[in-house]
């Protein structure tokens, strides 16, 4: 009778423990996980606080700060696709003890920027988004991708080769966003003090790749960084001692425009065809067979 019982405690013993070595040979050993043996914990910093904290929790925060939480369902679902894909390729390519620098926001602060009239439902779009897009991360020839992208382009995006100087992002092209041109905050102007300043080049898309400063020539993100312009798409005009720097469009203009995806999400286009159409060539695989490393 011992002996049965003996065994019959082996038996329930492997069976409990059965889902998380699961879980770790899905994982790499190297990645903690959530004792409901689902989500893994990540290190993630913040204000210079490293700490730990499920996958699932970090994401659905990143999510929530990216992109606004108005827009569609689809797009809400593209865009997790494309954080989920950013924070394996840092895994991947960083180890599981790398330390993932995102900004995110917490729960709290999803309804202090939300209100509390939309936070509920505005949160379980996001996590809906998470959880119905699990394991999906977007590949090109076998191998994650780079997934840029930002809140309204000037009307088509940037090709990632022209940016980089590379021939590495074949699938990040120029790609029309008409919708874009006719967004209420589509063009900005900015006065900034001093002249002699010109275009000199801009790339296929019209966004500027060099200006001439005086003397020196600098890129057009670093005088979009110095002088915080909403876009590396301007024109310069010198008046009365000043520039005026007239802007169309606000972020880089890489990869997928969050303002053209939400207005695809309602006409009616689903999260894949979304991001078939900003990342040309790519497809949609799933995390674990990422994370099984080959024996």
């Amino acid at each position: 009778m011992r002996k049965f019982l003996r065994q019959a405690g082996y038996v329930l013993a492997i069976l409990v423990l059965l889902p998380y070595i699961i879980t770790i040979f899905a994982n790499g050993n190297g990645m903690e996980v959530n004792s409901d043996g689902n989500s893994p914990y990540v290190t993630v910093s913040l204000d210079e606080d490293i700490r730990k904290m499920s996958l699932d929790e970090y994401a659905i925060g990143v999510l929530a700060k990216e992109i606004d939480g108005a827009a569609g369902e689809a797009a809400v679902k593209a865009q997790a696709v494309l954080i989920r894909t950013s924070i394996y390729k840092t895994l991947q390519e960083n180890g599981t003890d790398a330390v993932l620098d995102k900004r995110y926001w917490s729960r709290s602060q999803m309804e202090d920027n939300w209100g509390s009239s939309h936070y509920g439902e505005y949160y379980e779009k996001m996590k809906n988004a998470w959880e119905e897009t699990k394991g999906q991360v977007l590949m090109y020839e076998g191998s994650l991708i780079l997934t840029p992208y930002h809140r309204l382009s000037n009307g088509k995006t940037r090709s990632g080769n022209e940016v980089f100087e590379s021939d590495q992002y074949p699938y990040l092209t120029v790609k029309d966003c008409p919708a874009d041109r006719e967004a209420e905050d589509a063009m900005t102007t900015t006065m900034i003090q001093g002249t002699n300043m010109e275009v000199l080049t801009t790339d296929s898309a019209g966004y500027v790749m060099e200006v001439r400063c005086g003397e020196e020539t600098v890129s057009g993100e670093e005088f979009r960084d110095t002088y915080h312009l909403t876009s590396a798409c301007f024109t310069l005009q010198e008046s009365d001692g000043q520039t005026r720097v007239t802007c169309t469009g606000i972020g880089h203009g890489l990869g997928m425009s969050q303002y053209t995806a939400a207005y695809m999400a309602e006409e009616g286009s689903s999260y894949e065809e979304i991001l078939a159409y900003f990342y040309e060539g790519t497809s949609l695989e799933e995390v674990a067979e990422i994370l099984v490393k080959p024996e």
